[in-house]
């Protein structure tokens, strides 16, 4: 059995020592430490292996010494405080007498001459008893004018010593979601720090990078969820409808005579948005049986998974779906550089497993492919006649593109999307991810050659290729 634990350890020589022997008398094994000053100089994190009653006792022995994270302990923050203070000798003495009067203690200080007659002295204030707070700005504000900033907002670290639990909480807050969610936000934050520091990568590119994630994951909700909504009219029978939301995969209907199909599905995060989108779109949506088929298992394609009656996919797709209904890891958890990613957008996004009552995996299953794209099979809706072809993996194992050659439709999901076709919002989206995974694909090399792959068969004539971001691309193939 294994448990990750977030430790709190005094700043001193030995702390470590304390915990490894406390560990160590109980016969678990130390899988995976992490410490970095430079980012909370008490939070530690340790991977533990051991029994179930083995890790129960290292629980008790770890509260004894107070080294375990209260959860409860709401009454310490840091408060980030600009005084706007005349620039002349001594103007902050006043200030800093107020503070040690408080007993409140000074993480972070910065303050630059601007070529005018004040100051602006940013200080972080590590306040243990935040009610004081308001009788200390009161007495702060007969001295100068005083303005307390967002620290969660903030551009900088500005304390050293309860970041982690500061910025989870300021994630959780953007995506409005409950406590329990923060503490498997904070060992994912972490490990995605050390994963990409071990690259060579800033940690404070890492936090950055997440933070900006989960702002537009949060902006993108409710009235901002603004997806670009295109009808394609393939025949007198059949159309395709297009759903570019600014966060996550786009959605397809195809729609033939009375029947409709869903390809992908986007993040769980916005279910209610899409909800309204579809019975906007699709009459009787409600009490239709609802079948969706997707391109891969990617949780940015899978989010809505629980709402269909029957999901269509590759068998590799549907053995990942099935793992992570049981709680094991999916092909991108099994990457140590996408896990912590692919963990934290799960938690964000409010990420939950499809039933695999309802999975119907189709076509061939075959376990090693030789060639980058493999036709697999056919798969007819309505109209439309596909053929089936999986890629090797580039992207992510199970990933399939389904080719129409008479009517010149190819739907690639995320081996080929269109760039140029993305919008600001899909864009700016799009760049956080290979920050946080190194890159998108699981073999960027074997997916260039899967592209390749895809352009090479299609035939001559004018084609509609719908990838699975951005808008559809209109290519031509000459004879």
């Amino acid at each position: 059995m294994k448990k990750t634990y977030v430790t709190s350890m005094p700043d001193h020589i030995g702390s470590f020592l304390k915990a490894s022997k406390c560990f160590s008398a109980l016969g678990i094994n130390i899988t995976r430490v992490s410490y970095n000053k430079a980012v909370d100089s008490h939070t530690l994190f340790i991977d533990a292996e051991g029994t179930e009653d083995q890790l129960r006792k290292a629980d008790i022995e770890l509260e004894k010494i107070g080294y375990l994270h209260s959860s409860n302990n709401n009454k310490t923050s840091i408060v980030l405080i600009e005084f706007r203070l005349e620039d002349v000798p001594g103007s902050v003495t006043n200030v800093l007498t107020l503070i040690n009067d408080f007993n409140f203690n000074i993480s972070y200080i910065s303050s630059q001459e601007n070529g005018t007659d004040y100051q602006y002295f940013k200080m972080g204030l590590y306040v243990e008893d935040i009610d004081k707070i308001s009788e200390f700005l009161k007495a702060a504000e007969k001295l100068c004018k005083v303005r307390i900033i967002d620290y969660n907002s903030s551009e900088k670290v500005y304390d050293n010593s309860i970041f982690y639990s500061t910025y989870v909480m300021g994630l959780t807050k953007t995506m409005g979601l409950s406590d329990d969610v923060g503490r498997e936000l904070l060992v994912n934050v972490n490990l995605a720090m050390q994963t990409l520091d071990e690259q060579g990568l800033s940690p404070y590119r890492t936090f950055d990078s997440i933070s900006k994630f989960a702002e537009l994951l949060g902006a993108s909700k409710g009235q901002g969820f603004v997806p670009r909504i295109t009808e394609h009219k393939i025949s007198d029978r059949s159309d395709i409808t297009l759903i570019e939301p600014p966060c996550g995969s786009n959605t397809m209907i195809l729609k033939s005579d009375c029947e409709y199909l869903f390809i992908d599905s986007g993040y769980a995060c916005y279910k209610d948005e899409m909800l309204d989108i579809f019975r906007s779109l699709v009459p009787g949506f409600d009490s239709m049986r609802k079948t969706i088929l997707i391109t891969h298992a990617d949780v940015d394609h899978c989010g809505l998974l629980p709402i269909f009656d029957e999901i269509i996919t590759s068998h590799k797709s549907a053995l990942c779906l099935k793992n992570e209904y049981l709680h094991k890891d999916g092909y991108r958890e099994k990457n140590p550089l996408h896990k912590p990613y692919i963990n934290i957008c799960k938690a964000l996004t409010s990420y939950a497993p499809a039933d695999p009552d309802k999975i119907s995996p189709l076509w061939n299953d075959i376990s090693d492919l030789k060639e980058p794209l493999t036709q697999t099979g056919f798969f007819d809706f309505g109209e439309f006649h596909f053929e089936v072809y999986e890629g090797k993996g580039g992207h992510l194992p199970g990933e399939i593109v389904l080719i129409d050659y008479a009517k010149h439709i190819a739907i690639t999901g995320d081996i080929y999307i269109n760039i140029k076709g993305l919008t600001s919002e899909q864009a700016r989206y799009n760049q956080y991810a290979p920050i946080l995974m190194t890159s998108v694909d699981t073999d960027p090399a074997l997916c260039l050659e899967e592209r390749k792959a895809i352009m090479q068969r299609l035939g001559v004539g004018q084609w509609q290729i719908f990838g699975a971001h951005g808008y559809k691309k209109d290519y031509s193939v000459n004879a």
